[in-house]
């Protein structure tokens, strides 16, 4: 990898890591900056605009939590009931949970017509629906995929709610 590439790649590491701690809401180009060891104008030398920063980062944070459920995958597919209680204390515990609030702050901000979060947010959920479907055993794996997802994501607002 290329140093740029690879001093791009830390950097969106870095603004993943305050994007998950501190929420989107915080995510202003000064303290992105700062969280990347950079001043704002050093940002912007390696991303075009605040869009681009906040959709690598959010890229970022979707790719880590791509590695996490493949590493906590089931060993066999299962049907969407089976699967969806295999997913739900996975996605629930701790270390997820800043994972997940990431998620419905992007739904909200996409909800609100953030065309970032939109964007960013459709590509996270089409990546999500695809990885169930490839762990479904199931004759109808978009509609058990839809369904899977919904209720997790029920499960999720529930429990940010209290």
């Amino acid at each position: 990898m290329p140093e740029t590439e690879d001093r791009r790649s830390q950097i969106t590491d870095s603004l993943a890591d305050f994007i998950l701690a501190e929420g989107l809401n915080a995510a202003s180009l000064r303290p992105l900056a700062k969280a990347a060891g950079l001043s704002d104008r050093m940002l912007l030398y390696h991303f075009k605009d605040k869009s681009e920063v906040i959709a690598a980062a959010l890229t970022r944070i979707a790719e880590r939590v791509t590695v996490i459920l493949e590493h906590s995958a089931p060993p066999t597919a299962l049907d969407a009931d089976a699967l969806r209680a295999f997913l739900w204390p996975r996605l629930s515990q701790d270390q997820m949970w800043p994972y997940m609030q990431i998620w419905l702050e992007t739904a909200s901000l996409a909800a609100r017509g953030d065309v970032v979060c939109r964007t960013v947010g459709e590509a996270i959920g089409r990546g999500f629906v695809e990885w169930v479907k490839s762990h479904l055993a199931s004759n109808q794996p978009d509609i058990d995929a839809a369904k899977v997802l919904t209720s997790i994501e029920g499960m999720v607002l529930l429990k940010s709610l209290g």
